[in-house]
């Protein structure tokens, strides 16, 4: 674990996480708890998160939540969980309580039709080799598994497809590991996390692991009231307080909160 922050020491961060009457453990799925794959219906956990994640909820002293940019039916296949955490689906436009309830924001019309365009325009690329995603609030262009060539000029094709789609501002383009996303605002991972935070009590110990840009939103929420963690094979620039990399360093770090809540070591 490398700390990246004088604001925040780890260890002391641990130390609190063992003191307190809650805690949150919220954390991204792909890059983070998953490595990427080309079929994203391949991407399960790396080996030994899910007993870990297993061990931490069977104790019963910390809220586990995802954040994902897949869809919660996408990712519920996924995890092989005795219990199923809070998940929050599509960049924080869902959310599956771990008691069945859900919700989905709703788009207005026109962002719909015009992530429809998006659609529709995004599927010229796919003889590039592009892989196309419809989500509940945005289109997401893969090139992950293309080649560099390839990779590049789908790259260079898709913002003059999308930019005309998102001039007045109600939609965004956001690059993230292996594509682009065209996406409607008005919800991220950060509205997700600060949605959590408004349910928590101001003394819980409360952490966010990510990888990816899209986490960045939800490191800047989530230092406000505790630690901001990234989680990736190499560096990059980024607000999170410390850098651990997976899978052994991340099962290091679940283990380390399991112990602090009191499980076996």
């Amino acid at each position: 674990m490398r700390a990246l922050s004088p604001r925040i020491d780890p260890e002391d961060f641990l130390a609190r996480v063992a003191r307190a009457h809650v805690r949150v453990l919220m954390l991204d799925y792909d890059g983070t708890l998953a490595p990427f794959q080309v079929r994203p219906e391949r991407a399960v956990p790396y080996p030994g998160v899910e007993e870990a994640l297993d061990e931490i909820m069977a104790a019963e002293r910390s809220r586990v939540v995802i954040v994902t940019g897949r869809t919660v039916g996408d990712l519920v296949p996924l995890l092989n969980l005795q219990r199923r955490p809070e998940l929050w689906g599509a960049h924080g436009w869902e959310r599956l309580l771990p008691d069945g309830r859900g919700a989905r924001a709703e788009l207005d019309q026109e962002v719909r039709r015009r992530l429809n365009e998006g659609e529709r325009r995004a599927r010229s690329l796919a003889r590039t080799g592009a892989r196309v995603e419809k989500k509940p609030a945005s289109v997401a262009l893969h090139w992950r598994g293309t080649s560099a060539l390839a990779a590049a000029r789908i790259r260079d094709a898709i913002p003059q497809l999308w930019e005309p789609l998102a001039a007045d501002g109600e939609l965004e383009l956001l690059e993230f590991d292996g594509g682009l996303e065209l996406r409607a605002r008005g919800c991220n991972k950060q509205n997700a996390v600060k949605a959590v935070l408004a349910e928590t009590p101001g003394e819980a110990a409360v952490a966010y692991l990510g990888d990816d840009m899209t986490d960045e939103d939800a490191f800047h929420a989530v230092k406000l009231r505790g630690l901001a963690v990234l989680v990736r094979p190499e560096f990059r620039e980024t607000a999170a307080d410390v850098w651990i990399r997976p899978p052994r360093e991340l099962l290091a770090f679940l283990k380390r909160w399991r112990e602090a809540c009191g499980g076996a070591p």
